[in-house]
Formats: structure tokens, C-alpha cells, sequence
């Protein structure tokens, strides 16, 4: 079976872990802050912060921005489930925004009509790897006096207008699960330029504590730390910090590779005039985090008949990306939401696999295989 996708780890990832074991200390600590700035550096940002997973990443930033019962956040719908609920977790009440029909993006002429008094913040997601278009978001989040939190799961080491994605917006939060081009097994992060929202995101990550764990253990004299919030438990291991570590040294690698593979697909689907390749604005290059085709009206077969099949010759495909407005959970909360490009992309899109140690024969075999089976 040729899987979706896979994670790119080496005997450095295995001695990083191991030495982290050996060192006793495995909680989150000096390889994880060496993680931390690594990311800091590369999306230039003051500040970064490790915490399990991209979700509990949003919710902690969220807190940290002010928002809660009674706010609305502006969110795409065409997103991993996770982006809605971290809305939730928080307290506010997650709005759906329809995106645009090419870049799967949340879509800004879209944006004003879902403001209400309620309306805090907007959150867009950079989806699949491509960055949404910041820079009119924020102006009509000026425009209304709004905050903006990027989820920027999918998009460690794009660019937007060729500045890193990681500092533009108050706060920005990545993934590290094993989806996504680098990973830390299950892992996230916020980047942000303003020291308190940095502040209130290390406090909040280990239950409320002013003093790390690392910082009272490290200090050289008795350290009692207080707890002037309510926390959670959100902390990376410093087993994951140390594959994190080893990660990023070969985040310029990855992406070079899965750029390579896009590119071959891109090519190989040209003449297919049903199959809709990834489109590229001209604000972004796609990082290929999942490479995602669209199936139009007039292709021999549908959607789910091309994945049947693919599954059947060996090869594994997912649909494009869920509608979370339609999930019971959504429309038993909220009732049904009319968003009528999300609905039609989540029908029509799938994604091929895609992962930087694919061999010449693997991305051969899904080119010729997709392509047998779409013109049949």
C-alpha cells in the first residue's frame, strides 16, 4: 500500500529521543526550548511556545487574546474539526465563513457579512499548505477592530508575499502531527511578537505556574512558584522537543522534496481538463502539506468511484478536506449552515499521497494509476 502519507525520521531522531531518556529529564525542558527557538527563528517571531498538539496551541492562544463566552471568531468551515472546537474549548461561539472556490482558503469578500457586535476575532487557516491572503484580512480586521489568530497547522516554512508565515498576526499557531511536513508525533506551537500574550501562553501551558519546572530545577536555589491562573496541562515532552530538533535541521529538505512531487503531479494532470490542480496565488507558494485535486462535473467518474479504486489497486487517497459546519456535532449545536463552496469543494476534492521519501517507482505508480482510472 502506497499510505498518504508518512513522517521522514532517521537514526537522528532515534539517538535525539534516546539521549533525552538516558538525560532523565523528559518533560518539557532544554530540548524543547531549543525547539522553541529553532521555530522562532525560522518564522521570525520574538517568541515561541511548545504545547501538546495545534489544538490545545489555538485554544491557549485564544485565552490569551481575551477571547471567551459571549465573543464570536470568524473560522473557514473547509478545516479539520479541530479549528471550530478550539473556539469552543475557549468559551466563544466559532462563525463559519464560506472560502474561496481556488485556494481553499477562507474567502475575505466573504468575511463582512458574518461580523456581528459579537464578533472578536477572525481565525483563517493557511490550508494545505498555502497561506491565505493575510493582508486583506487584517485590513478588514482593522477595519471592525478585530483581532486575527492564523491557524497555521498545515504551513510550517511557507511564506506569504515572501515573509515566513509565523509573525504577522497577534498570535500563530502550527502543528506537528504526523500529517503535517515536520513531526513531533502529536506537538504544536504559538509564535507571537507581544510578550504578554507569550507570557500568559507559557503560564497557561503548565497549569497556571509563573515558574517552569525547568527554571525552579535549574535555578541553583530554592524556587517556589505560584499559580496566579487557571492552567492546563498542555506541555510538550522534551522526547518530542529533541525529534523536533532534529526535524527542523530538515524542514529546508522536505519541503524541497514535496514541492518536487507537487510539481511532477501538477505536470502529469495537465491534459486531464476535468482534473483542477492546486492553484497558486500570486501572494503564495504552495508548501504541498497534502497535495489535493479537484474532480469537476465532467469527469468519467466521480469522486468517490476514483478513491474505490485507488484503494483497490493498493494506493491510499482522503477526501479533500471535511465541512465541519456539517458534522452532527455543528448541526445539532447550530443548526444548518448554508456555505455552498465549502459544501461543494468537500464533495469534489481528494488528496494523493504525498511525502518527501517517496521513491521515483511510488510517485510513478500513483501518476499512471490515478490516471488509468480517471479515463477509463
Amino acid at each position: 500500500m502506497i499510505p498518504i502519507t508518512k513522517p521522514f525520521f532517521d537514526e537522528n531522531e532515534e539517538r535525539a529521543a534516546a539521549e533525552a531518556i538516558r538525560s532523565g529529564w523528559v518533560v518539557q525542558g532544554p530540548r524543547t526550548i531549543e525547539f522553541e527557538k529553532m521555530v522562532a527563528e525560522r518564522v521570525g517571531a520574538k517568541y515561541a511556545l511548545a504545547t501538546s498538539n495545534c489544538t490545545t496551541a489555538l485554544h491557549l492562544a485564544l485565552i490569551a487574546l481575551g477571547i471567551g463566552p459571549g465573543d464570536e471568531v470568524l473560522v473557514p468551515s473547509y478545516s479539520f474539526i479541530a479549528t471550530a472546537n478550539s473556539v469552543l474549548h475557549a468559551g466563544a461561539t466559532p462563525v463559519f465563513v464560506d472560502i474561496d472556490a481556488r485556494t481553499y482558503n477562507m474567502d475575505p469578500l466573504r468575511i463582512e457579512e458574518k461580523i456581528t457586535p459579537r464578533t472578536r476575532a477572525i481565525m483563517p487557516v493557511h490550508q494545505i499548505g498555502l497561506a491565505a491572503d493575510i493582508d486583506t484580512i487584517h485590513a478588514i480586521a482593522r477595519k471592525h477592530d478585530l483581532l486575527v489568530l492564523e491557524d497555521a497547522a498545515t504551513i510550517i516554512g511557507g511564506t506569504y508575499k515572501g515573509k515566513p508565515i509565523g509573525a504577522h498576526s497577534r498570535a500563530v499557531c502550527f502543528s506537528f502531527h504526523p500529517r503535517k511536513a515536520i513531526t513531533t508525533g502529536e506537538g504544536g506551537m504559538v509564535t507571537t511578537n507581544d510578550e504578554n500574550i507569550a507570557r500568559q501562553v507559557e503560564m497557561l501551558r503548565s497549569h497556571g505556574a509563573n515558574v517552569s519546572d525547568f527554571a525552579r530545577h535549574t535555578a541553583g536555589k530554592v524556587v517556589i512558584e505560584e499559580y496566579p491562573v487557571l492552567g492546563y496541562n498542555y506541555r510538550l515532552t522534551d522526547i518530542q522537543g529533541a525529534v523536533g530538533v532534529e526535524q527542523m535541521k530538515k524542514l529546508d529538505w522536505i519541503l524541497q522534496r514535496r514541492l518536487e512531487i507537487g510539481e511532477r503531479y501538477n505536470q502529469a494532470f495537465a491534459d486531464l481538463d476535468f482534473i483542477e490542480t492546486p492553484y497558486e496565488p500570486a501572494f503564495a507558494k504552495h508548501t504541498y502539506q497534502s497535495y489535493c485535486v479537484r474532480i469537476a462535473h465532467n469527469a468519467p467518474k466521480t469522486r468517490d468511484e476514483i478513491m474505490a479504486a485507488m484503494q483497490d489497486a493498493g494506493i491510499a487517497t482522503r477526501r479533500g478536506v471535511m465541512a465541519a459546519h456539517l458534522e452532527p456535532f455543528y448541526v445539532n449545536q447550530y443548526g444548518r449552515v448554508s456555505l455552498p463552496v465549502t459544501e461543494q469543494a468537500t464533495r469534489t476534492t481528494m488528496l494523493l499521497p504525498i511525502y518527501a521519501q517517496m521513491t521515483e517507482q511510488e510517485i510513478g505508480t500513483v501518476i499512471h494509476t490515478f490516471r488509468k482510472i480517471v479515463i477509463r
